[in-house]
């Protein structure tokens, strides 16, 4: 996991940031506290953030799912580029790490736009479907545990409309992936998702060098 752009030097990555990152406030705080909490690896990239941002607002997202929480930064990002009636559907199972979450997105004015589900997220996902939710999503962020991610697609490309978008984290995984000596679980387990999304004809591709590489799949039937 990285949550800065692996692929540039430090130099290099500074100037991105100088020039393109525009965070505000409630963000960079929010990413500062985070910076202090254990597991804060977790934690997108500021750039992926506004990335993401951006792209809801092309799109203009209005319906959107989150699979892995964590403090909360890429739903505050995506949730601050909604329009007033746009909503997030974030699935998470940690109270301790959502309880920030919730905070940053009251302060940022955002909570009445992130419906929080506290369970295991493909329960949450089944209860979406069984709800008679499929189709009705146009944008969703899966980073949460890996060997989940094949169903965790399967569920959110379900729930997204022909035109919806699934933005898949840590497809990288900070050039893990590319270690032809590298068995580790995960490691196995993203190149594995890599390849089965790669043959998934229903979608277009693009894998993006942002943060710790981030799939975009767009849903074309």
């Amino acid at each position: 996991m990285s949550n800065k752009t692996f692929t540039l030097s430090s130099e290099l990555y500074e100037y991105l940031l100088s020039v393109s990152l525009r965070e505000p406030e409630i963000l960079r705080a929010l990413r500062d506290e985070t910076a202090g909490q254990r597991l804060s690896q977790m934690q997108i990239a500021p750039e992926q953030g506004q990335f993401m941002a951006l792209i809801a607002r092309l799109m203009g997202a209005r319906r959107c799912i989150e699979v892995g929480v964590y403090t909360g930064y890429s739903s505050l990002c995506i949730a601050l580029a909604l329009p007033a009636d746009g909503n997030i559907i974030a699935c998470d199972n940690s109270e301790e790490w959502t309880a920030i979450a919730k905070r940053y997105w009251q302060q940022g004015g955002v909570r009445d736009k992130i419906e929080l589900r506290l369970a295991p997220a493909i329960e949450t996902l089944d209860e979406l479907l069984a709800e008679g939710k499929a189709g009705t999503f146009d944008l969703a962020f899966i980073d949460a545990d890996k060997g989940n991610y094949w169903a965790y697609y399967q569920r959110c490309f379900e729930l997204l409309r022909p035109g919806g978008l699934i933005a898949i984290d840590n497809t990288l995984w900070s050039g893990r992936v590319a270690d032809a000596a590298d068995h580790e679980h995960e490691t196995e387990v993203i190149r594995s998702f890599n390849q089965r999304l790669y043959q998934d004809q229903r979608v277009e591709l693009s894998l993006v060098p942002i943060g710790d590489g981030v799939t975009l799949a767009l849903k074309t039937r």
